[in-house]
């Protein structure tokens, strides 16, 4: 070791081969013991050597971890002597965990770089060794603080940061981190020994002595390139990407590659190639999450606040005096020790991929609904996460009592810095220092106009998707006087309305007359079993794999008895070797209006000219020519029922045509499900009950030969309300961000299950709600709403949305504009799901130093261009102001 270089080695294209030259170099062990059994056959004085193990400092009682952090401005360690070590080196697989180098002075690393050198040429004749220029590039200095601690055997070791360039300290936690395995160094200098002298240590003549106890000196680096691929077996070439080191905002850039299944991070500054051992990620932040089990929607978050760069900055400090174990709102600070823990991980130098089994465990604890291994959403987890954080890091240990004053037409300026005032009063902490904002909120009574105004503080923004605001569904129109067969119809409602938009839109794409009305039904397993008859009810109960029939009938039977009608027919099976038959069910039902008095006559001549569109036309008479004659056919039959006594005759149509009579044709009275025959309806009788009920239901038993002569496949095909697979080649839909913000700041009235309570009415009421963003974070969380949620279903939208990366602009959306503060912001991550709701994987895109991007996939980490963030899989936008 000596203080300074006497030479520029990047300059030098050939070392002299000197005995003069006193540098000490400190190599991979392995790239050195290679080169030491190849050439040396026994064992000399110069090829023993001293062992040190690495420690960290007997003062420090902490992780090594803390100390290694390369926000730390201090690196630590203590070298400890092993007197009873083997001095030769073996001991075992010694050197092939990249853990293990060695001292060596300058003419042994000479004679071993020769040899390696000479070994990767052996097949080029005619080429002679020279300390190339790409060899002279992996040489770099390190000023070390060394003391000697003779009571503990062992030598101090200090490298600190305003002793050293940028690079060369990010180096020195490269190679000295003691987080993963034990560091060991043998000295094969010689030098190491003068400082452990009884007398008055001896210290290289060039070396400065600083004080009694410590030495700056200066240690060679080279060679870890080569002992990476030592280690692995490799010769292959590994990417190299700048290294642009560690800004101000927390975030640098590196590259991952891959060596077999080794991913080994590479940096290069200043013509100097550093190599850092890791796992499938990299280093310095870019470091993957292992996948615990369904765990890609917490990794996918976490990846997102692990660079947010003020939050880096925080929890990679001393943030542990800011923990409030006593908040009765907060989790006794453990959510926030065990996210400030795993954060460090996932920024400690030369890190593999990180197992959050702690900070998963924690998470379970405090909230049970994100405990197992099912897939979660990675919006809510934030959510949760960024109020558990705010609340275990309040600064506010007792909150006082703070109660909102009517803005009596004040300025808004002036109620709003009261709410905000009174709101950091009770709330005070790094969370809300960056990532919260404060909207403006306005409520108008529809009645007496009542308006109120609040200010409210928001942690993100849940942003709709306008351009889904409308809804495709397809219903089946039925005729209620057998004039035309069912036909289908697919409109397009409000993706938010109500019953009566539906009306609407299918009146008009049904030419509905005047004189009809339609009543909407929802049929399941052959029955009704629900009537959609509020207009006020909203479209978003109706699922799209619900089925809907439209019943067209006319107003002036608006107030008459309705009558349902099922049918059954006789299904022939064999049951054990035997045939035997049952009745089943099939067809749509159809619904009719009768008279407040009817006979059974009436009930058989009313279903017979709604089945009549179904009927098989006879032979060379085609589907128009049916369509033409069946009114007549049953109007003609029906005019003459009453003069036919009970069982005598079959009707007749005046062409001639037999229609099914009563005897073949079994009515009864039925419950809303058609399963029980409740009383037999019999011709020319008074039907029963039919005066006490405004709807009531009859089943049709169809004997076999009769469903041959009618074509009851019309009767049970139903389509479903959207059909996914319909408009799979549809275009994709596309909207801009701002459109999302429009529609979310857009005016609008409350749900009926969002009723205010007006105080000056003393009711609740279907207030109208106007949002304004008031003051904006430094931090911007943008929530796109994809996934809408009904009490029976869940969907997932797949819109496009084309957000800025380099310059959202919210000037325009900011009603109140605070001319020290830019309303200008940057986009750095996104949280992704891609697949459906069923089943998706969630990963997130981070803006990493420069305008590199990358792809977190869990553990696996890799370079994506910023052409390729933007997909319809965004789900949370990430912006910080600039």
């Amino acid at each position: 070791m000596e203080n300074g270089l006497s030479e520029d080695l990047s300059d030098s294209t050939q070392l002299p081969e000197s005995d003069n030259d006193q540098r000490v170099y400190f190599v991979p062990y392995r790239w050195w013991k290679d080169a030491q059994d190849a050439t040396t056959s026994d064992e000399s004085d110069g090829n023993r050597g001293v062992l040190f193990m690495a420690t960290p400092p007997s003062s420090y009682a902490g992780p090594m971890k803390l100390i290694n952090s390369i926000f730390n401005p201090e690196l630590a360690f203590n070298l400890r002597r092993e007197e009873n070590s083997s001095q030769n080196g073996e001991s075992g697989e010694v050197g092939f965990s990249g853990r293990d180098f060695a001292l060596v002075s300058g003419e042994m690393w000479l004679q071993a770089l020769k040899w390696h050198s000479d070994t990767k040429v052996a097949a080029k004749c005619g080429k002679t060794f020279s300390a190339a220029e790409e060899d002279m590039s992996d040489v770099y200095p390190l000023q070390l603080r060394l003391s000697v601690l003779r009571e503990t055997n062992s030598l101090g070791v200090k490298v600190i940061k305003k002793d050293n360039v940028t690079e060369l300290f990010r180096r020195a936690c490269k190679i000295f981190s003691l987080d993963s395995e034990m560091l060991r160094i043998w000295d094969f200098s010689g030098q190491t020994a003068l400082f452990f002298i009884n007398d008055k240590a001896k210290f290289p003549k060039d070396c400065q002595q600083q004080s009694d106890q410590e030495l700056l000196l200066e240690l060679q680096i080279y060679g870890l390139s080569d002992s990476i691929k030592c280690r692995e077996g490799k010769k292959a070439d590994m990417a190299v990407q700048n290294y642009n080191g560690i800004h101000s905002s927390g975030t640098s850039t590196a590259m991952n590659g891959n060596a077999g299944n080794t991913s080994t991070s590479i940096f290069r500054s200043n013509s100097s190639v550093f190599f850092s051992r890791s796992g499938e990620a990299g280093s310095l932040g870019l470091t993957g999450l292992q996948n615990l089990g369904n765990t890609c929607f917490m990794n996918s978050a976490i990846q997102c606040l692990a660079h947010t760069p003020k939050l880096v900055d925080y929890f990679l400090g001393d943030y542990g005096r800011e923990v409030n174990h006593k908040n009765p709102l907060g989790m006794n600070g453990e959510i926030a020790l065990a996210f400030g823990d795993l954060l460090r991980r996932l920024w400690a130098p030369g890190a593999t991929p990180v197992a959050p089994r702690t900070f998963k465990s924690k998470l379970a604890r405090f909230a049970p609904q994100f405990s197992g291994f099912n897939q979660h959403d990675s919006q809510e987890l934030l959510a949760f996460l960024l109020d558990g954080l705010h609340e275990d890091l309040n600064r506010v240990k007792s909150k006082p009592y703070v109660e909102a004053k009517d803005e009596e037409s004040r300025p808004d300026e002036e109620v709003a810095d009261e709410y905000w005032q009174n709101h950091v009063a009770r709330n005070d902490s790094v969370i809300v220092d960056v990532c919260q904002g404060q909207y403006k909120s306005t409520l108008v009574c529809p009645d007496c106009r009542k308006v109120s105004v609040t200010f409210d503080p928001f942690m993100y923004l849940s942003l709709p998707l306008p351009s889904t605001n409308t809804r495709t569904m397809t219903l089946t129109v039925v005729s209620a006087d057998g004039s035309i067969q069912p036909s289908s119809y697919t409109i397009s409602v409000p993706k938010f309305g109500k019953c009566e938009d539906l009306i609407q839109a299918l009146s008009i794409a049904c030419s509905l007359g005047i004189d009809e009305t339609l009543l909407v039904a929802e049929v399941y397993n052959n029955r009704i079993i629900r009537f959609l008859e509020e207009p006020a009810d909203y479209l978003s109960l109706i699922r799209d794999n619900d089925r809907l029939v439209a019943y067209r009938l006319k107003k002036d039977f608006d107030n008459s008895p309705l009558v349902v009608f099922m049918h059954q027919h006789v299904e022939e099976h064999y049951f054990h070797g035997k045939l035997t038959s049952s009745w089943k069910a099939f067809g749509i039902p159809l619904v009719g209006n009768v008279h407040d008095f009817v006979s059974g006559s009436d009930i058989h001549n009313l279903y017979l000219l709604l089945v009549a569109p179904f009927r098989i036309p006879p032979d060379g008479t085609s589907n128009n020519d049916l369509d033409s004659t069946a009114i007549e056919e049953v109007e003609g039959m029906v005019d003459n029922t009453s003069s036919f006594p009970d069982g005598d005759a079959k009707p007749c149509s005046a062409k001639g045509v037999e229609l099914p009579s009563d005897s073949e044709l079994q009515f009864y009275l039925t419950d809303e499900k058609g399963m029980v025959k409740d009383e037999i309806i019999v011709m020319n009788e008074p039907v029963p009950k039919i005066g006490l009920h405004r709807r009531f239901n009859v089943l049709v038993c169809w004997p076999e030969k009769l469903t041959k002569q009618y074509d009851t496949s019309l009767l049970g095909s139903l389509p479903e309300i959207f059909k996914s697979g319909f408009f799979a080649k549809r275009p994709q839909e596309s909207v801009s961000l701002y459109k999302c913000l429009e529609a979310f700041l857009k005016e609008e009235p409350l749900g009926p299950e969002d009723m205010w309570y007006c105080p000056s009415c003393k009711q609740h009421r279907q207030a109208s709600k106007k949002l304004d963003l008031w003051r904006l974070p430094e931090i911007l969380v943008i929530h796109l709403k994809r996934f809408s949620y009904t009490h029976s279903a869940k969907n997932k939208l797949e819109t496009y949305v084309d957000f800025p990366v380099d310059d959202l602009d919210l000037s325009t959306h900011l009603s109140y504009k605070n001319g020290q503060l830019s309303h200008r912001y940057m986009l750095y991550a996104i949280s992704n799901h891609y697949g459906s709701m069923g089943g998706g994987h969630y990963t997130a895109f981070i803006h990493y130093g420069g305008d590199q991007w990358y792809d977190f996939d869990d553990s696996h980490v890799s370079p994506i261009s910023q052409e390729k963030i933007k997909t319809s899989a965004a789900y949370v936008l990430f912006y910080r102001r600039v």
